[in-house]
């Protein structure tokens, strides 16, 4: 495992001008899906709890497609089979689009985390004390104020927990990258086992570099959760947390 490290250390971890590594096309991979992602699903999710039908019934379906349907599957269409339609061959700003598979790898992992981040949110909302809502129409809050102030904020902290547990998922299914030619982790650890046929280590260092990442995230979520969740615990916890 050091002597492929050794030699394959440069398109693991290092990145020149010329070209990145794959330790930063996987954290971009991941960091660009995940706020598309995040952006697109909090308005998605308060549809999706809202008792318009011409609202709900949309998020609905496009939650289930993409939580129904495999990731890998969903990558494919875009990489392969959308370019092979002559609506976006003949239009140059698609074609330049999907002709490029970093693009269609994050378009694909963006659409498939947001489904799955709808639900989470649109979740922790249906999850909001019908105590907390009517105090704030009582005062007078307008439903977008309310939303605002109240309704998403106290959401987005309760979801935490569970959307910590979408981050990580999400990195792992960035090893589908590879699908449409986008020099990932894996890519760089699948190139080193075809020029030294040693399997064992060269996917070995890729999981190591996988596990420090989750890590890293995991360290970060429980932080934030220490931080903006602090108000859910007993207080006697709370006493000896900070003790």
């Amino acid at each position: 495992m050091i002597q492929i490290f050794a030699e394959y250390w440069r398109p693991f971890l290092y990145s020149d001008g010329m070209r990145a590594s794959g330790l930063v096309v996987t954290l971009w991979l991941l960091a660009a899906s995940i706020a598309l992602g995040f952006c697109a699903a909090v308005p998605l999710a308060c549809g999706r709890v809202s008792r318009n039908r011409w609202l709900s019934t949309p998020v609905r379906v496009y939650t289930y497609v993409f939580r129904g349907t495999p990731l890998y599957v969903q990558l494919l269409l875009l990489y392969t089979g959308m370019y092979s339609l002559e609506v976006v061959r003949t239009q140059s700003l698609l074609e330049a689009f999907f002709k490029s598979g970093f693009n269609c790898a994050i378009l694909a992992f963006a659409l498939n985390t947001c489904a799955y981040t709808t639900e989470i949110f649109a979740g922790a909302i249906r999850g909001i004390s019908h105590g907390e809502v009517e105090a704030a129409r009582a005062y007078g809050m307008s439903t977008f104020t309310m939303y605002r102030r109240l309704i998403l904020p106290s959401a987005l902290r309760r979801a935490l927990p569970l959307y910590s547990n979408e981050v990580i998922l999400m990195l792992h299914a960035t090893t589908v990258a590879f699908t449409a030619t986008v020099p990932d982790i894996l890519k760089v650890a699948r190139d080193a086992n075809s020029a030294t046929y040693q399997s064992f280590e060269s996917f070995g260092i890729a999981a190591l570099l996988y596990v420090a990442i989750s890590f890293a995230l995991v360290a970060a979520f429980r932080r934030a959760e220490q931080r903006w969740l602090a108000y859910l615990r007993p207080a006697g916890a709370a006493r000896t947390s900070r003790t």
